[in-house]
């Protein structure tokens, strides 16, 4: 029978293989990230060169402030409309948290693209960026927009008689417009703009016209939510204060920190 000591020089020696084995391995870490042949002492820094980290210091809070702030806006605006009486509310029932709900949209689309700088995570990102954007966003912002107009006509009420409806349909053409600039920048690989450089650069330009919208639409919710006379009438000062004043500011402030300047070179 082997000694002690004869059991111990074994397994040191059979450890030693597999160190000296593993070193000349080819791993294979997930789509486009092999980690082959490593010496002893390499660390990962083949790892590193292959897989470039996205994020930066204070993305991640800054997202999840964006995300939290925009649910309790979201959830309190359909809450409120919920616990009224919907009969006499008729059509403008859907007004409010269709909107909001846009809004939640839009702050989702433009969050899950932010940080994207890699080839794939890139295209993943845009294909998330249209779902929420034109899939959903829109149709969802198109339909509220329409209820309120109807709600009008039908009650014989004059259009756009307050800066939270003249903000609002301004931001509702321009979403128009942003969209189709920026389908067409990507779809069929940006074949309206000529592909290649020139729709990159209009892209560019869709992403800053993005960024200036956005707060558009913020206003808008905050002169409807926080100054509106059904939401005076309806909604504590406390929780008007949070949902359409002070989440807003920190959704923006959360929205804009994450922002690359690396991403739109104008100059």
């Amino acid at each position: 029978m082997p000694t002690h000591n004869g059991t111990v020089r074994v397994r040191m020696g059979q450890s030693q293989s597999a160190r000296h084995a593993f070193a000349h391995e080819s791993v294979d870490l997930g789509p486009g990230v092999k980690l082959g042949a490593l010496s002893e002492g390499s660390g990962d820094s083949s790892v590193s060169e292959r897989v470039r980290r996205e994020g930066r210091d204070g993305d991640g809070i800054a997202k999840l402030a964006a995300v939290v702030c925009m649910s309790i806006s979201v959830g309190y605006t359909t809450y409120l409309i919920v616990s009224s009486n919907l009969r006499s509310l008729s059509w403008f029932a859907f007004h409010p948290p269709l909107q909001m709900l846009a809004i939640g949209l839009f702050t989702y689309g433009i969050l899950t693209l932010q940080p994207t700088n890699q080839p794939k995570t890139k295209a993943a990102g845009l294909t998330r960026h249209q779902l929420a954007m034109f899939l959903t966003g829109v149709p969802v912002l198109g339909l509220g927009t329409w209820v309120i107009y109807y709600s009008k006509n039908i009650n014989a009420r004059a259009h756009f008689t307050t800066w939270h409806g003249t903000i609002g349909i301004i931001a509702v053409g321009w979403m128009c417009v942003q969209i189709l600039v920026g389908g067409a920048s990507v779809w069929f690989g940006g074949a309206a703009f000529g592909g290649g450089a020139p729709a990159k650069r209009i892209w560019k330009y869709h992403r800053l016209s993005g960024y200036l919208l956005y707060p558009l639409f913020l206003y808008a919710a905050h002169l409807g939510g926080a100054w509106s006379t059904y939401t005076n009438s309806h909604a504590s000062h406390a929780m008007r204060l949070i949902a359409y004043s002070i989440g807003p500011i920190i959704t923006l402030l959360a929205i804009y920190s994450r922002i690359r300047l690396s991403k739109m070179k104008f100059f």
